[in-house]
């Protein structure tokens, strides 16, 4: 059984849909709308404070539930899980042969709900380049593999308020 939650975002009203799938049969739900409450102020970053950001790899925003990073790469990196924390990455510049699934080697916990290893056993391999966005649920390994030059990525972080790992 496998279920999908479809988002949907009006002016002031969030509706959700919920669709579960079975051999034998789908069920559709429409959870009514709800209310959303707009952030108490807007966060605004100029280009020269993004740029500086990108030149090194930086938290551009922390708020609560999610963090936007510019993130920079020059070279493959170990792999990694985020127990809490959902990427949502967006390619800016450059390439990467990037793998997500599998089994991650030789991993340890290197700071809480954080686990880093090796390289990953099995997963799926992707070529990512401009343009691309990948999502990678929280508890999925994935690792940046080969990164042939500057790699600048945007990845936000949403995090699991539950804290229950995939």
């Amino acid at each position: 059984m496998k279920t999908f939650l479809i988002m949907t975002i009006v002016p002031a009203a969030v509706a959700v849909l919920s669709i579960t799938a079975t051999a034998s049969a789908t069920t559709t739900t429409v959870a009514p709308a709800t209310t959303v409450t707009a952030p108490a102020s807007v966060t605004y970053v100029p280009g020269f404070q993004v740029a500086a950001a990108f030149a090194k790899g930086a938290v551009l925003f922390e708020g609560p539930g999610f963090m936007v990073h510019a993130s920079r790469r020059d070279g493959a990196g170990q792999a990694e899980v985020h127990v809490k924390d959902t990427d949502v990455i967006h390619v800016l510049e450059g390439t990467t042969t990037f793998v997500t699934g599998g089994e991650v080697v030789d991993g340890k916990t290197t700071a809480p709900e954080e686990i880093r290893g090796a390289s990953i056993r099995g997963g799926e391999t992707r070529h990512l380049a401009k343009g691309d966005v990948i999502i990678v649920p929280n508890g999925v390994p994935h690792w940046f593999k080969e990164v042939p030059g500057p790699f600048l990525y945007y990845v936000v972080k949403v995090r699991d308020a539950s804290g229950a790992a995939r």
